[in-house]
């Protein structure tokens, strides 16, 4: 029993030796290239934004949101690109499909001042907002 007991101590012993040994060694310049490279594109990603309101205007390529931004009222274009996804109601649909007034989330990054949308969430406006808009388009 002593021996076997001494057996599994001298291999745990051995094994803690060699990991000790291998945290210990530098790594190579070609480990060093590949963490270079990890932090080169962590360091371009733009962070990400959000922008909550409703379309003003969309088309195939950009999309105006007006929302507030800071308690102040505010208007943006988004560049839209064939990696933006748009989604109305769960959806996947084409930008072109979204409506004046429709409720939408942007997702976007900002690339060196122009904003493009990676991702947007449509709702339909709601049925009070409809309502008001088909009044005063038959007052008209």
């Amino acid at each position: 029993m002593k021996r076997a007991l001494a057996a599994i101590v001298g291999v745990a012993f051995v094994f803690a030796s060699a990991g000790l040994a291998a945290a210990q060694t530098p790594p190579t310049k070609a480990d060093d290239k590949k963490m270079e490279d990890k932090k080169d594109t962590s360091m371009k990603k733009a962070p990400h934004h959000t922008a909550v309101g409703t379309v003003k205007t969309a088309g195939p390529d950009n999309l105006v949101v007006a929302g507030k931004s800071k308690g102040k009222e505010t208007e943006w274009t988004f560049a839209l690109n064939d990696k933006t996804k748009v989604k109305k109601a769960g959806k996947e649909v084409m930008a072109k499909d979204l409506a004046a007034g429709d409720k939408v989330t942007v997702r976007y990054m900002d690339e060196g001042g122009k904003m493009t949308a990676m991702t947007v969430s449509a709702s339909a406006p709601s049925k009070q907002a409809a309502k008001a808009k088909e009044d005063s388009t038959t007052k008209k």
